[in-house]
């Protein structure tokens, strides 16, 4: 038995309800079914990316409700995402189980909150802040603090994150320092500020969402008796995204709780890219230390992924360093196989975005669905260049984080006009009148709002509007096709339940997003872009915590992708300008031409003034010229990692300040030059420049004993500065470089 291996997040199917508590189980795989099947006691359900990890505790829930071990509703179900929680509502709904909650953990709070408010409070409950922005730019302004448009949002950021660390705003400087918090500005000004903001909350009898989650919980540790109601109504709990916790969640769960143990958890601790949030993966990780009689089922069969992306997802995290490494699970494919990762390197940002539109475009002219395609980047704010060369391109895209799909005045607007049309039943309306089926009657009644056959050209609200009425078109031609005898008012009723769930059809047009907000998605093609030190890892991550956070976010962004992926990066940021960026360190010895770094040193293939790699010692394989790509068996071409006659971009002046350098080394070891660095070392210095040690030492000539003595004088004049220090005192011979 095996899992489906293509499930879109909104599948256009409607699936026929299993007749069936057994039939629920039906194409579950073994991992699956014990998961679907363990109904009782604590359950740990540690799932790898593209296991279906949702597809088996949806079938759990179903299978207890179908076979009436579970009451609906006794089930509260509660992840991390409005997205995630309306489909799984929408799954439920399909296998006969659509009475369970299934929510966010701040709309089941919220729901509490609303309803126990006038007895555990009294009176009306305060009113909901919509954009706490709008309060925090006002309590700095109280402040006489000036905040920047960033700084607002960073300090926004900043304040939440204590709230969900359940830090008041005296201790924020002690837990800002103790968590090792990048603050944008000094934490003794935003203490101020969080103060004056939660003053001015209570002024104005307002409160915000982490307040939901601070209200609820109080309302719960103080009322036993409200606590008591709470716990009678939900007797089950499942949480997907467990490592995605914050202390705050955890503690409303053991509120719900009680003393009881009836809870189902599902989480990747190599999936942990939102702490900046407060979320933590150790509940996960201590889950059997909290619960030792747990049941804990691995699934690590991926039905996403081709075994060419998995095999470079389980290779990113064999490099992985931590305690959540030390949980990783080793993905194995279930597909057949696809076409191997493509690495491709760019002069400068604006030729990668029209590159990566160019192949967008390919893809697109191949058969892959533009809605199968999706551009990541680390940050939003790389998003411009590549919406440009999209629309240049004449590819359609939508942003990721856009307007949610039911919201759209355009999808509101077709709604009322087929509300209408179906109460009218036809009559009086001529268009309708000639269509002779479903489909027919709802792509007269969007013509007259804009749907065309053909979709308009270039890009813009205009065709924003067009997608939105085709993809609701394209939902009736489904609908009919499940039930041939559907009216147009059994549709409607459709969209009404898919609205109140957040069930959205899908959108024809290549996502762009974050990696953040790719989080639980998924396509045929993945481009990963802007793949270099600085932006990824980013340059704020400092500590190595950080950077196995960096690390995991390139995990989440490869195993968003099921056959095609493609990782680029570029070398400068505007045309003509000095190509100094590097790949990201997190591809060295799993891209082509590198090789892992050596132990001590992260060390990452350094990037040369030309922008091309530079090799490091090779224990395997065959070198090749980093130019042309021919076999290389010189060994003074295999140090340089290029044939001689191959072009190279040599900083000529640094080349002979490293060999007067080295003439003076020389001189006070009482030793021949090439015993400091060969010739050819000293070239394939002048041309990579490193900046740090780890790029030092990925240089070939250059050994751990030569970078201790000789390190600090090389990266002192790479960076145009005279050497620190005169030569070592360590004057032991080491062997000379051949």
């Amino acid at each position: 038995m095996t899992a489906a291996t293509h499930s879109p997040l909104f599948s256009q199917g409607f699936p026929q309800v299993p007749e069936t508590a057994d039939a629920v189980l039906d194409g579950l795989d073994p991992e699956q079914r014990e998961v679907a099947t363990a109904l009782s006691g604590p359950v740990c359900v540690l799932a790898g990316a593209g296991t279906g990890k949702t597809r088996a505790i949806t079938h759990r829930i179903a299978y207890g409700v179908r076979s009436g071990i579970l009451q609906p509703a006794s089930v509260l179900a509660v992840t991390f995402t409005n997205r995630a929680a309306g489909e799984m509502r929408g799954r439920l709904r399909q296998l006969g189980a659509g009475g369970v909650q299934a929510r966010t953990f701040h709309s089941a709070a919220l729901r509490q909150l609303q309803y126990f408010w006038p007895k555990a409070v009294g009176g009306e409950m305060p009113r909901l802040l919509d954009r706490k922005v709008q309060v925090v730019a006002e309590a700095a302004a109280r402040c006489r603090i000036r905040l920047d448009r960033n700084e607002l949002r960073d300090v926004t950021a900043e304040i939440e994150w204590a709230k969900v660390t359940q830090t008041v705003p005296e201790d924020y400087p002690a837990a800002a320092a103790k968590a090792g918090r990048e603050a944008p500005r000094d934490t003794a000004e935003i203490a101020r500020v969080y103060g004056m903001y939660e003053q001015l909350k209570r002024e104005r009898g307002v409160i915000d969402f982490e307040d939901v989650l601070l209200l609820t919980v109080g309302v719960l540790q103080d009322r036993h008796d409200i606590a008591e109601t709470v716990r009678r109504q939900y007797q089950h709990f499942v949480v997907d995204e467990y490592q995605d916790v914050s202390p705050l969640q955890q503690r409303l769960l053991e509120l719900w709780l009680g003393e009881r143990d009836t809870l189902c958890v599902v989480g990747d601790a190599s999936q942990t890219i939102y702490s900046f949030t407060g979320a933590t993966p150790d509940h996960l990780l201590n889950f059997r230390i909290r619960h030792p009689h747990a049941t804990v089922v691995k699934l690590v069969r991926d039905y996403r992924s081709t075994p060419q992306v998995v095999h470079l997802a389980n290779g990113l995290l064999s490099q992985a360093r931590g305690r959540a490494a030390e949980h990783r699970l080793e993905l194995v494919s279930q597909r057949g196989p696809g076409p191997e990762p493509a690495y491709v390197e760019y002069a400068d940002e604006p030729a990668e975005a029209e590159g990566t539109a160019r192949r967008v475009r390919e893809l697109i002219a191949s058969g892959v669905p533009a809605s199968e395609i999706a551009v990541l980047y680390r940050i939003n704010a790389q998003s411009e260049v590549y919406e440009q060369a999209l629309a240049d391109a004449g590819v359609p895209y939508q942003l990721r984080g856009a307007e949610r799909f039911f919201e759209r005045p355009e999808v509101r607007e077709a709604g009322l006009l087929l509300r209408g049309a179906a109460r009218a039943g036809g009559h009086g309306d001529a268009q309708l009148a000639d269509a002779e089926d479903l489909p027919a009657q709802v792509r007269a009644v969007l013509g007259t709002r804009g749907w065309t056959p053909q979709a308009p050209a270039g890009s813009g609200a205009v065709r924003d509007r067009w997608e939105s009425l085709a993809a609701l078109v394209r939902l009736a031609e489904d609908f009919a096709r499940a039930r041939p005898t559907a009216t147009l008012a059994d549709l409607v009723a459709e969209l009404d339940e898919r609205a109140a769930a957040q069930h959205a059809p899908t959108v024809e047009g290549v996502t762009l997003a974050s990696l953040h907000a790719a989080k639980g998605l998924e396509w045929d093609a993945v481009f990963l872009v802007g793949l270099t030190e600085g932006m990824l890892p980013i340059t704020y991550a400092k500590t190595d915590e950080q950077v196995e956070e960096e690390r995991r976010l390139l995990y989440v962004g490869v195993t968003r992708a099921r056959v095609h992926l493609t990782l680029s990066w570029a070398l400068s940021r505007a045309p003509g300008g000095r190509p100094t960026r590097r790949p990201t360190r997190f591809l060295a010895g799993l891209r082509p031409g590198t090789t892992a770094a050596r132990a001590g040193h992260a060390c990452a293939p350094a990037a040369g003034r030309g922008g091309i790699e530079r090799g490091v010692r090779r224990t395997r394989g065959h070198a090749r010229c980093r130019v042309c790509g021919r076999t290389l068996t010189d060994a003074g071409e295999i140090k340089l990692m290029r044939c001689e006659d191959c072009p190279s971009e040599l900083d000529e002046a640094l080349y002979e300040r490293l060999r007067d350098w080295r003439a003076e080394q020389a001189r006070l070891l009482g030793q021949p030059a090439f015993c400091v660095f060969t010739d050819k070392t000293l070239l394939a210095i002048a041309e990579a420049v490193p900046g740090t040690e780890a790029e030092l030492a990925c240089i070939s000539g250059v050994g751990g004993r030569k970078l201790d003595r000789f390190g600090a004088d090389v990266l002192a004049l790479c960076a145009g500065a005279e050497p620190p220090s005169d030569v070592s005192q360590d004057t032991s011979e080491e062997s000379p470089e051949k």
